[in-house]
């Protein structure tokens, strides 16, 4: 069975047997008129008033936008945004590059994100979680922090946030609330967001909104200084807008989220002893440090004990920035990374991400098909492939030829569950 997974630009196909277990949505088509659709959206919201009778033409009016390891398809919705208001002068509006702990993004990737006539013509800031003379403090949430959010956020007149809305592994959904908490917010307010207590507590993740303290947390802290408008979307594998969710912040959210909810989360009988997985392509593979999501995602799904191979081609490494490859150097195995993590004391930005790869490596073997060294993949505790084939080929001799395996092609963008 030739099966085609979602790897870098122009994906990875793989000859598997027969037998495997597909696992992927019914594929939804893309919206043929796309700029049609999303202005419907924008002048008949979602528990909102239209959006061009909203602002006025002396706002300033702030757009936050995700970073580059998410395909919000921007280069479409912020001049569509800005198209919609044509009365406002373009000196009035700031875009707000939602980065959270990730680094900056240079011009030209701005270019690839937002297309040259935006970058020419609008000022764009990345937020920067480190330093405080950018943000501005909030007060205190009921999770135990100080609140601080970007200030030319809290200063616009009018603030929208864009998105793009799918299962995530602690949030339950991505998208909404989000792109504010921990887009743009500070490191100290993220960290709590992301501490040990919070990300290991078994309502974070895949698809759940209920009693979900992440999502609860982000929820409370955008209330403090809530949008004024939300434009989110809905994407197929091949990048195409399947539904746009445009309005009030918590209801066209939560619409979208019931939407995802029904096409991407598949249920399984049993867990399979093997599941091979994408991390979605690019750009959400661009790094190991996202590719825990894939296997997240297959985490689901796989036995204790069985064996997890994440296809994810990380063309910018590790990455170099941030800590997650130097929090591996702490400890010599995944039992002693959660040990360190779960210490009152440790306190360390990505420590989040190494903690749901150690909980992933604690349950099964995790072998990456990518363009890493294998030094690279062992300094993180994990195994390489060099050929997907040959590895699934090589594990008959742990489980036997009558081993269970399924495959993720479109990675997190698909995500499998039993009732157990």
């Amino acid at each position: 069975m030739k099966t085609n997974l979602l790897y870098g630009k122009d994906g990875l196909l793989l000859e598997l047997p027969d037998d495997i277990f597909l696992v992927e949505p019914n594929h939804l088509p893309g919206i043929e008129e796309e700029k049609e659709a999303v202005t419907h959206a924008l002048r008949h919201p979602i528990g909102a008033h239209s959006l061009k009778e909203t602002v006025k033409a002396t706002d300033t009016v702030a757009i936050v936008i995700s970073d580059i390891t998410r395909p919000t398809p921007n280069h479409k919705l912020v001049p569509w945004l800005i198209e919609e208001l044509n009365h406002v002068p373009l000196e009035k509006f700031v875009i707000i590059n939602g980065t959270g702990t990730h680094r900056d993004q240079t011009r030209e990737e701005f270019v690839s994100m937002l297309g040259e006539w935006v970058v020419d013509n609008i000022r764009i800031i990345n937020n920067n979680c480190h330093d405080k003379e950018t943000l501005v403090n909030l007060g205190q949430s009921k999770f135990g922090c100080d609140v601080y959010l970007n200030k030319e956020y809290v200063e616009a007149d009018f603030r929208i946030v864009t998105g793009f809305i799918e299962p995530h592994f602690f949030a339950g959904f991505s998208g909404g609330p989000k792109g504010i908490m921990p887009g743009i917010a500070g490191i100290e307010t993220i960290m709590t967001f992301h501490n040990a207590r919070m990300i290991g507590d078994p309502q974070a993740t895949w698809g759940n909104m209920e009693n979900n303290p992440v999502q609860d947390m982000t929820r409370e802290i955008n209330q403090m200084c809530k949008p004024d408008f939300m434009l989110n979307v809905t994407l197929n594998k091949d990048k195409e807008l399947t539904a746009v969710f445009a309005g009030e912040l918590y209801e066209a959210h939560d619409k979208g989220c019931a939407f995802v909810k029904e096409h991407a989360m598949i249920q399984c009988a049993e867990r399979f002893d093997v599941v091979i997985t994408s991390n979605s392509g690019y750009p959400l593979d661009q790094n190991l440090y996202q590719a825990v999501k894939g296997m997240s995602a297959a985490h689901k799904i796989v036995k204790k004990g069985g064996t997890i191979i994440v296809a994810s081609e990380c063309s910018d490494g590790l990455p170099s920035h941030g800590n997650y490859s130097k929090i591996f150097d702490m400890a010599k195995s995944p039992q002693e990374l959660l040990n360190l993590i779960n210490s009152p004391d440790f306190k360390m930005f990505d420590q989040w991400q190494v903690q749901k790869q150690a909980v992933i490596q604690v349950w099964a073997d995790v072998y990456v098909y990518s363009k890493l060294t294998d030094q690279q993949v062992k300094g993180a505790m994990l195994k390489s492939s060099h050929n997907i084939e040959q590895t699934l080929e090589e594990l008959k001799q742990i489980y036997g030829d009558d081993m269970s395996v399924a495959v993720l092609p479109m990675g997190p963008l698909t995500i499998p569950y039993v009732e157990e």
